[in-house]
């Protein structure tokens, strides 16, 4: 397993984590993700810590907090050997304090997913959504007492738009309290918005990626096809209108070339787009999940090799797509191009 600064941080991540999404799945999204229960959970977190996988992702709406208790259980007794990474900001009831950062939500919350994970610190606290309700320097300074009391040891942020992400840097900055390290990103073949201003950010800051939804929501999983109905275990019938949206004949043509390069390479649909991630700028771990341990073991198969540049080539233009303004002069008028160079 190889393994990567988160950022510009001190922490040292593996390019596979563990998303628990499936850890005791309840609800009409999550329970179409999976119910795994902590009996299951404690074998699968066995396969990922024999797999170098040590990083494991998971949030306190999750299920409703399910997740995270399952996850607490399997990790029982190994605390030391594994890294706990939790997100928290999106409404876990219908009270005022119920959702959000503000200082009293973030401090109940971190409590609340310490209780539950059975941990008395959290490796890395994520915002899971941007509250334009707060203002950035209440939950920075909330941050950083969490941080100075030991409970959490760093921080980042999930679905930021730029301007946000930025404007919380700054601040940071500004009054010296700790930096995001890291950004939960949604990016894949199917989805490469990422690319247009988050990632040259992340880059310039010092803010790595956790990628999300590497098989864009259950899409590239090598069982769809064009011209063919979904399968009928596809989480797709239960959960499309909860995922990001994708152009279906542009699906149809990366697939295409996906199943091409498998036959070229002997590996998977789902190996070929999550080796083809890693290899992209500023993105230090790729989120995998799974309901059971044959998934699990060929997620993991995706590191190890390496795609040849003419194939990685063959992705990048099957999958690229316009850039939204103001972004598509850069890549499109030399001069333009020459001020901002893509990023390598």
């Amino acid at each position: 397993m190889e393994y990567r600064h988160l950022g510009a941080s001190g922490l040292r991540v593996p390019v596979l984590s563990f998303g628990a999404g499936t850890f005791g799945g309840s609800g009409p999204l999550f329970g179409a993700w999976g119910n795994t229960d902590a009996g299951e959970a404690r074998r699968l977190v066995d396969i990922c810590l024999e797999a170098g996988v040590n990083l494991f992702d998971t949030a306190d709406v999750y299920s409703a907090g399910a997740s995270e208790e399952v996850l607490g259980q399997a990790i029982r007794g190994r605390r030391d050997g594994v890294l706990i990474s939790t997100k928290t900001a999106l409404p876990m009831g219908e009270g005022p304090q119920d959702w959000g950062t503000s200082p009293a939500r973030l401090i109940r919350a971190t409590e609340d997913a310490l209780r539950r994970l059975g941990t008395d610190y959290i490796d890395l606290l994520q915002l899971h959504a941007f509250d334009a309700s707060t203002p950035v320097e209440e939950v920075l300074s909330t941050l950083d007492l969490l941080v100075a009391s030991g409970k959490i040891r760093y921080t980042g942020v999930s679905n930021f738009s730029g301007w946000e992400l930025m404007k919380s840097l700054a601040a940071a900055e500004r009054l010296g309290y700790p930096r995001y390290v890291a950004h939960q990103v949604y990016y894949s073949l199917a989805g490469r918005d990422y690319e247009w201003e988050l990632m040259p950010l992340g880059a310039d800051q010092g803010v790595g990626a956790l990628v999300w939804s590497p098989l864009a929501w259950g899409r590239l999983t090598g069982k769809i096809r064009r011209g063919e109905p979904l399968p009928k275990a596809s989480r797709l019938h239960e959960t499309a209108q909860y995922g990001p949206p994708v152009n279906e004949e542009k699906l149809y043509d990366i697939i295409e070339v996906l199943d091409a390069i498998a036959d070229e390479t002997g590996r998977t649909v789902p190996q070929i787009a999550i080796n083809w991630l890693l290899g992209r700028p500023t993105v230090s771990s790729v989120i995998i999940g799974a309901r059971n341990e044959e998934q699990l073991r060929q997620n993991l198969g995706a590191v190890g090799w390496n795609l040849s540049k003419e194939q990685i080539e063959r992705l990048d233009a099957v999958s690229a797509v316009t850039a939204p303004y103001p972004y598509f002069p850069y890549r499109r008028q030399e001069g333009f191009a020459r001020l901002n160079p893509p990023i390598v």
